[in-house]
């Protein structure tokens, strides 16, 4: 069977989901150990900073012993992770890893970073060899399902967090990212992600004030940005195409004049920013200059609810995409229950076939007719493929099992007159 088992940021406090997380340095030897585990055949782990999970193809009856092993890996009892602790067996556990990978479980609906870490379970187990035919196919199909959603839908199309709300509106109004320069002011969690992302979309020169300077260095080290104090401000104003600011001062850090100096300096060439703070921390009566485009950060909440309204319109045409995935999925795991009887069905037709070529060689070595050696062939061939499952038939219908013969009618074609 396919399981699952697992905690997130909907069942688990983040205190109890740092205690259950696997590192990268350890994720090898913690796959070989669930592995060894009576009753499991296979397995990978999803381990995030809002989720952990393990993914097994194993025995019905391992559940337990996976729970006790999950908890007894990190040092806990059962009874601290049972109660918020999920399960979701087969069907069930292929649609969840859909959903995960698709952004639908996120904490932010439609985050396409979870899909890169469903990857980086998959090389872990990969690489571990606790991957088997069955969790290789079914990662496999979670990848290229997650991309079809991402293709076929706008899941992924609105920005939904402060600060990549902020450097969207920064794209739409600049052309190539490589010819600016963005000014950060702060250095806090908001500042931090927006200098990933502009990092991450080229922006040419970044520079990162902040009240204390050791912090902006250790933060501009990342991206390899520029860092000043505060008081350094002004003299880098006018060399900012981009200024987002991010700060938990009480009084304002940009004031108007020193705005309107840069713009001079500027020859009116735009400026873009975005004040995230609250209170303030651009004064307003920057938004009054020409070529200021200023938005707040109740501007920007106006445009992230937009988009979430968007994402979760999304989610229901995922929802649906994923519905038939998981059908399309659970087809194929049906029918590798097949699989060994077409192939013993196969080695007994092809040893009935030799044994019978055998004996008609030998009639023709004898000096039989050929055509005489051609009909015992066809008969004695004929006879054998069809006798066991004709002694079978005879069986079933003596004891009334008329759901055997009509597989056999089903799986030869044949007319019900026949009976």
């Amino acid at each position: 069977m396919l399981h699952t088992i697992g905690i997130n940021h909907k069942t688990a406090p983040v205190e109890l989901r740092e205690r259950l997380t696997f590192a990268p340095d350890q994720m090898g030897l913690a796959l070989k150990a669930c592995c060894e585990l009576p009753g499991i055949h296979e397995a990978a782990i999803l381990s995030t900073c809002n989720r952990t999970e393990l993914y097994c193809h194993m025995e019905s009856n391992a559940d337990q012993a996976l729970v006790q092993w999950l908890a007894d890996y990190h040092g806990l009892q059962t009874v601290d992770i049972e109660p918020v602790l999920y399960a979701h067996p087969d069907s069930d556990m292929v649609r969840h890893m859909l959903r995960v990978a698709t952004g639908l479980d996120s904490l932010v609906l439609g985050e396409p970073q979870i899909l890169g870490q469903m990857k980086d379970a998959y090389h872990h187990a990969d690489k571990a060899g606790t991957l088997g035919p069955t969790l290789n196919r079914l990662f496999q199909h979670i990848f290229t399902v997650a991309k079809q959603v991402r293709t076929d839908t706008s899941i992924g199309d609105s920005p939904v967090s402060v600060a990549f709300a902020a450097v969207r509106l920064a794209g739409q109004i600049f052309g190539k990212w490589s010819q600016h320069t963005a000014l950060l002011i702060g250095a806090g969690e908001t500042i931090e992600l927006t200098a990933r992302h502009l990092h991450e979309q080229g922006i040419g020169h970044m520079i990162i004030a902040n009240r204390t300077t050791e912090r902006a260095h250790e933060l501009a080290g990342q991206f390899d940005a520029y860092a000043i104090s505060l008081d350094e401000i002004p003299a880098h104003l006018a060399d900012a195409d981009i200024i987002i600011s991010s700060t938990a001062s009480p009084n304002t850090i940009l004031k108007y004049e020193p705005v309107r100096e840069a713009l001079k300096t500027r020859k009116h060439k735009p400026m873009f920013m975005v004040d995230i703070a609250v209170p303030r921390d651009i004064d307003s009566r920057v938004a009054e200059l020409e070529d200021i485009y200023l938005y707040t950060v109740d501007d920007l909440k106006d445009v992230i609810e937009d988009n979430l309204r968007s994402r979760r319109e999304a989610a229901q045409e995922a929802e649906e995409i994923i519905d038939v995935q998981v059908t399309h999925f659970l087809g194929w795991l049906r029918s590798m229950d097949s699989v060994n009887t077409i192939r013993a069905l196969r080695n007994e037709a092809e040893n009935t076939r030799d044994e019978v070529l055998e004996k008609a060689m030998q009639r023709l070595a004898q000096g039989k007719p050929a055509e005489e050696v051609l009909q015992y062939l066809s008969h004695t061939l004929t006879n054998k493929l069809i006798h066991q499952p004709s002694v079978s038939l005879r069986e079933a219908s003596f004891q009334g099992r008329k759901e055997l013969i009509k597989a056999v009618q089903d799986l030869y074609k044949l007319s019900k007159k026949q009976d």
